[in-house]
């Protein structure tokens, strides 16, 4: 079989929400909106978007665990993990979320163990209550979480590169792995960018998948087209 590193999003591809979304739906201080609207427009960066939300929630320890108690992640990720580890695949969890929301909801699925890049939360001095660091952000990179320099590590051992997710902080990333299994707004950015890809649902879709994938016929039947030579 051929040696793979699988990268997996976590927000809406793993988790079945967006953390920090229903965060900020629930304990989100007036100004959160201005600075998502600022972000979907280009104006700033996913990282100065995520630290200025993030020093607006107005929550305690106690309510932040109690709210990551009602999350879920998808029912089929448990056994795809289980998996990867059968096959001795490789697989981290790259996002540009929270690192202390990813660890808690994994946690309850003893899962908290997997190899992990994401912004960091952390107390923060009053009045605000809490603050952003990106510990794996990249020079040049708007992204609290650079998943460009995600793949550039996993493939530096020479192994082929899955990428897993749903939406616009995948994107960049998706330009750069080997395959994609993709979900929602990836979908369509892979098909305009001839990025090769299967669309997925759920892990379900990516259990099933993945013995293809690391027997090389899933990428076989999905590569790109050689570009065409004009006849001399």
């Amino acid at each position: 079989m051929t040696a793979w590193n699988i990268l997996c999003d976590f927000d809406g591809t793993i988790s079945v929400e967006d953390v920090i979304d229903s965060l900020l739906d629930r304990f989100g201080r007036p100004g959160w909106e201005a600075l998502e609207q600022d972000w979907r427009a280009g104006r700033i960066g996913s990282r100065e978007c995520m630290s200025g939300q993030v020093a607006l929630l107005d929550m305690s320890r106690e309510q932040l665990d109690k709210h990551l108690e009602g999350l879920w992640i998808d029912h089929a990720f448990p056994a795809f993990v289980a998996k990867t580890r059968e096959f001795g695949t490789p697989i981290r969890v790259v996002s540009d979320g929270l690192d202390y929301a990813i660890h808690q909801i994994l946690g309850r699925y003893g899962l908290d163990g997997l190899p992990l890049a994401a912004n960091h939360l952390a107390p923060a001095e009053p009045p605000r209550q809490w603050q952003l660091t990106s510990p794996f952000q990249a020079e040049g990179c708007r992204s609290g979480t650079c998943k460009c320099a995600c793949v550039a590590q996993a493939r530096s051992g020479g192994a082929k590169t899955l990428l897993i997710g749903d939406g616009a902080s995948d994107f960049c990333a998706a330009d750069r792995v080997d395959f994609v299994f993709a979900k929602h707004r990836l979908i369509e950015h892979c098909r305009a960018a001839g990025i090769p890809y299967v669309p997925i649902t759920g892990f379900d879709d990516a259990l099933e998948l993945l013995p293809r994938l690391l027997d090389g016929s899933l990428l076989a039947e999905h590569a790109r087209p050689a570009p065409a030579v004009a006849a001399g």
